[in-house]
């Protein structure tokens, strides 16, 4: 038997190591939150990259990566949405703070001095102020488009996902009493479901006509609400595994799956497919 020299061995391992380190560095980590830009891209929330992917065409690469250190931009990040420029808009718990990208890959711009405790999820009005569900604090933010000191806009108790309606309603998935609750544009919250009919709902999208969608982590499922408040599981099980953040691309919903390590999509007859993996 023949042995390669040790420094040859050695090189080998490194080329290993570093190949195996490239393809890693391409693969979603644990995807929260998903949002879709008018242009088609898709923009995920991966709270341990930690960072944002950008994915088009099922070609993932990074659109900004944190750092490891706490208490650094997008160490904890939860939430992404897409601005109507086309600009990135991030909530990351580790600094209390909602960031703005204006370019791919350079370090965001803070907007409201750590005013946020857990930002779970932000929303862009049409005038551009954001709306943000704040965990710790039961409240949800209003911050001025250009930025600035957040003030309230509703108490809500244990807020996660977000969603505006056609009217500017704000829909919100609550973790209390009732799950799925509407605030007008005044401020004024209302009960859609009463009860606790899921077993664990992160986020909520709003179809045109009114019916409203719930991710259920627990459940492996996706519930369809009608406009008079009834619940019916919509999409369940597999390929679902942990069903979190949703958001709509066209008339799909778009599904981050941390424990699935994808992002998949949805159409209105309900078949799933992988963002990541595009039919040949």
């Amino acid at each position: 038997m023949r042995f390669l020299p040790r420094s040859f061995s050695c090189i080998l391992f490194l080329a290993s190591f570093c190949t195996t380190g490239v393809s890693r560095a391409q693969e979603m980590l644990y995807p929260l939150s998903v949002a879709a830009s008018d242009k088609g891209t898709v923009y995920v929330a991966d709270r341990k990259l930690p960072g944002i992917w950008s994915v088009e065409k099922g070609k993932t690469k990074s659109f900004f990566t944190g750092s490891k250190v706490f208490r650094t931009p997008l160490n904890a990040v939860r939430c992404v949405t897409v601005d109507s420029q086309g600009r990135v808009i991030a909530g990351d718990s580790s600094t209390r703070e909602v960031y703005r990208f204006e370019k791919e890959g350079e370090k965001p711009t803070p907007l409201t001095n750590g005013g946020i405790g857990i930002p779970m999820d932000v929303v862009v009005t049409k005038n551009g102020d954001l709306l943000v569900s704040d965990l710790e604090l039961h409240q949800i933010w209003k911050v001025p488009a250009v930025g600035g000191e957040p003030t309230l806009f509703a108490k809500v108790s244990a807020p996660r996902g977000l969603a505006l309606d056609q009217a500017e309603n704000l829909w919100v998935v609550s973790g209390t009493a009732d799950q799925l609750l509407k605030v007008s544009p005044d401020g004024k919250v209302t009960v859609v479901v009463k009860g606790r009919p899921f077993n664990f709902p992160h986020d909520v999208v709003v179809l045109d006509d009114g019916t409203a969608i719930v991710s259920d982590g627990y459940e492996k499922a996706l519930w369809k609400v009608t406009t008079d408040g009834k619940t019916e599981k919509w999409v369940s099980g597999d390929p679902f595994k942990n069903p979190v953040g949703i958001t709509l691309q066209g008339e799909n919903v778009l599904v981050s799956d941390p424990h699935a390590k994808t992002v998949f999509s949805v159409d209105p007859e309900k078949k799933i497919s992988d963002l990541l993996k595009p039919a040949k």
